[in-house]
């Protein structure tokens, strides 16, 4: 089992200052993270999406920490595909470069960018979200597997030559963003790995997990992007470790609050987040979200399902590290095949994500890591 760091650049007071100061902070993070065994990071790609996620050019941030590291796998956790928000030879191009300046740490996940908000910003239409992504991901696929490339399809490339040519061969992995259902299923039809929200809980993730298996054994391969495919799971772990449980547990609600409350505003109709006092009951409050979203859903006759208002449910890996690894030893059961620590929300002070992050590198990972020797 792998384990990795996902950033989306949150914060509550989005003044330019405080902007600056978080995107320092994430370099920051993402060097400790190396130094504390984690194998890879992740970046988001968002746009105007104000103190949700301040991550726009993710592939200048994966660079920087690039250069500040030597061995953590750099992830795209994922670029907005869809051709109005750029043109595909442009992601193969740049994932290439960042390949191989990186010496081979790349992966690259695909995703539609389909708030509102941000297809607003680059006059991309709905209906185009899903069938470009999947185009973009073949291009890419073919782009970097030939010397001269031409593709014809709803847009027409070349021929010509994608240069430069990554390290990783025939390319660096596939995967894509999954937060319902039906996209799980598509991306183990594309033959790409899974990037899957895990705010639901461990059950939500079995049954993520269970789909994603059932899928990968009833395709056939006809529709795979890439040369072979890749049945990996990254399940999302929101977490905050600290040796004082109870801190922990008040500073993670209160983080993944205001994390709910930024995607309800930017998904939905929701109000703007707000960065609630640190005593409040999170915990309640985020209940209390929870069954306004299922009583607005059934209005609408929308069926509820976990996936929907994962975001409200507070049992996670929050408290002392054998919380952590109580909570990890179930997404292990489960088969995920990746961690990926939510530590960097909106409301976190910095020095509870760097302990966080040691927290897990001293005495979580290496438990995980000493189960794999033993096995």
């Amino acid at each position: 089992m792998k384990f990795s760091m996902i950033f989306e650049a949150q914060l509550a007071d989005p003044a330019p200052e405080h902007e600056r100061r978080v995107l320092h902070d994430c370099v920051e993070q993402a060097v400790h993270a190396e130094a504390m065994g984690f194998d890879r990071i992740w970046a988001v790609e968002h746009h105007a999406l104000s103190q949700y996620a301040h991550m726009s050019a993710s592939e200048i941030f994966l660079t920087w920490v690039a250069a500040r590291t030597t061995r953590i796998r750099i992830g795209h956790g994922v670029v907005t595909m869809p051709f109005g928000y750029q043109h595909p030879v442009r992601v193969a191009e740049r994932t290439a470069m960042l390949d191989v300046l990186s010496g081979g740490r790349v992966d690259i996940g695909a995703g539609r960018g389909a708030t509102r908000q941000e297809m607003a910003m680059f006059g991309v239409r709905p209906e185009d979200t899903q069938p470009q992504l999947e185009e973009a991901l073949r291009i890419l696929a073919g782009a970097w597997r030939t010397e001269t490339f031409e593709w014809h399809g709803s847009i027409d490339i070349g021929p010509g030559a994608v240069l430069p040519r990554p390290v990783q061969a025939p390319h660096p992995p596939l995967f894509m963003a999954c937060s319902r259902h039906e996209s799980l299923r598509r991306a183990a039809e594309l033959g790409v790995g899974a990037l899957v929200m895990g705010f639901a809980g461990a059950d939500d993730v079995r049954a993520m997990r269970t789909l994603y298996d059932e899928a990968i054994a009833a395709r056939s391969g006809a529709h795979f992007v890439g040369e072979r495919p890749n049945d990996h799971l990254s399940a999302l772990c929101p977490t905050i470790v600290l040796d004082d449980a109870a801190a922990a547990y008040r500073i993670g609600t209160r983080g993944q609050r205001f994390f709910a409350e930024a995607i309800a505003h930017w998904y939905g109709d929701g109000p703007a987040p707000r960065a609630y006092a640190p005593d409040e009951d999170h915990v309640e409050a985020l209940a209390r979200r929870r069954a306004q979203l299922v009583a607005r859903l059934d209005e609408a006759n929308i069926p509820a399902r976990p996936v929907d208002t994962g975001p409200y449910n507070a049992r996670h890996a929050y408290g002392r590290a054998e919380d952590a690894i109580a909570y990890v030893e179930r997404l292990r059961a489960i088969g995920v095949d990746e961690v990926m620590c939510l530590i960097q929300m909106g409301t976190v002070p910095q020095e509870v994500c760097l302990e966080t992050i040691r927290q897990w590198g001293e005495r979580v990972i290496p438990h995980f890591r000493g189960l794999g020797e033993r096995a």
